[in-house]
């Protein structure tokens, strides 16, 4: 009991200094921002239209932006979050940041349950602890950009995995546990999905793993798989049966993968994203949107299959991009942020390295806390990469790094001991 006292009473210090350094960078992000009349976000482009379609929502008008009208631009769930003080403070920046800044906190203590339901409390602290104080996590935290929310709710579907994968061997038939611990999962996925839509196929992915991995019968195997995808499915109907109302077409996440992969994949890509072709090309002028989506994927496919040595150059480019400690925007770029960032991202990879050894034969934990970074560094070989889209997995692989952590410090007291 004394044992789990002491790592509850860190676990509140924890979540109290990651409180606190977010409301600080709040406060500090919004002077900064506040210098420049009608400036919203220190990174502008994606924060501008997720704060427009947020208002929409706060106002009751209809969930769409630009003339003419994209309906299925964005994923509703970022916009839906930052509505809540909009509906009740208005236009008024610095109490959605407050707002974020407790989402960020809240990840912090998602990263906890997480480390604590795969390898203890004493793990689950640690993880905690780099989330509390990466200095990535906590400035991105209080930025009008979707990684952090999603971050929250992806964490939420992985914990509830864990608690299938952990505790299925443990459960009888008779029981209804899995089945319960399986909707949960696939719910929370969809969650996760409406804050990016990328996170909709790890509900198949998890679903097919099941099948193949773990003493449970085929019967079990089978009902806990097709469970996963039913509620995934029930989870994101709302959200599709209004896009099919909208565009006549089955879409369940966005409209907006065409231009994004085209902005990866064309004769002027240099794996950083520049949307300016959108605006030459004006392709909504005679299309609908689902067309327009369609055009692009076309495009971007057809360069791909003619250049293949140019993708190639891209994909090193922007896993290099993707890779990078220090955040890839211009405003960023200054020796002591770079400095920051490699002391905070440097020995996450490398404990992260170790953990992952030691836990080499543990599937569920790897596929848990290290498939999610090489998942999206996967997608970003034709998408554009940035920091922005690791952000959200370094939260569990702070886990994977926390047991490389405590093995160490274990070995490291053996060693002492022994002498």
């Amino acid at each position: 009991m004394t044992w789990t006292v002491g790592w509850n009473r860190w676990l509140w210090l924890t979540l109290f200094v990651a409180l606190g350094l977010r409301l600080g960078l709040a406060f500090a992000v919004q002077h900064e921002v506040s210098k420049t009349p009608g400036r919203l976000c220190l990174i502008s482009g994606d924060a501008e239209g997720y704060w427009e379609l947020a208002g929409h929502i706060a106002a009751g008008e209809d969930y769409s932006i630009f003339d003419p009208p994209r309906r299925l631009l964005r994923m509703p769930g970022f916009p839906a979050l930052l509505a809540l003080p909009r509906s009740i403070f208005g236009n008024n920046p610095f109490a959605a940041r407050i707002l974020l800044a407790i989402v960020g906190t809240i990840a912090c203590g998602l990263t906890y349950w997480l480390g604590r339901e795969l390898a203890g409390e004493a793990v689950g602290v640690m993880a905690a602890a780099y989330t509390a104080v990466s200095p990535s996590m906590c400035l991105f935290s209080v930025l009008f950009l979707s990684e952090t929310a999603f971050a929250a709710a992806m964490l939420g579907s992985l914990i509830a995995a864990a608690k299938l994968t952990r505790r299925k061997l443990e459960l009888r038939p008779s029981t209804s546990g899995p089945v319960g611990l399986a909707t949960q999962t696939g719910a929370l996925v969809g969650l996760a999905t409406y804050m990016r839509p990328t996170w909709l196929l790890v509900g198949p992915g998890l679903s097919l793993l099941f099948l193949f991995y773990g003493n449970l019968s085929i019967r079990w195997k089978l009902t806990v798989s097709l469970v996963i995808c039913l509620a995934l499915g029930i989870a994101l109907a709302p959200w599709t049966v209004r896009n099919a109302w909208v565009t006549g077409h089955f879409v369940p996440t966005t409209l907006w993968v065409g231009p994004s992969l085209y902005d990866g994949l064309n004769p002027e890509a240099t794996g950083d994203s520049d949307m300016e072709f959108f605006e030459k090309d004006r392709l909504l002028q005679t299309m609908t949107e689902y067309e327009m989506d369609h055009e692009y994927r076309r495009r971007s496919w057809a360069f791909a299959i003619e250049h293949p040595q140019q993708v190639m150059w891209l994909a090193l480019v922007k896993q290099i991009r993707y890779w990078s400690p220090a955040p890839n925007s211009p405003q960023f770029d200054h020796p002591l942020i770079h400095a920051v960032a490699w002391l905070a991202y440097g020995p996450l990879i490398l404990l992260a390295c170790l953990g992952a050894w030691y836990s080499r034969r543990d599937f569920w934990l790897l596929i848990l806390t290290v498939a999610p970074v090489f998942y999206f560094a996967s997608l970003h070989l034709l998408f554009v990469g940035s920091l922005r889209y690791r952000l959200p997995a370094e939260y569990p692989l702070a886990v994977i790094a926390a047991i490389g952590l405590n093995r160490l410090a274990y070995n490291t007291q053996s060693a002492f001991s022994n002498h």
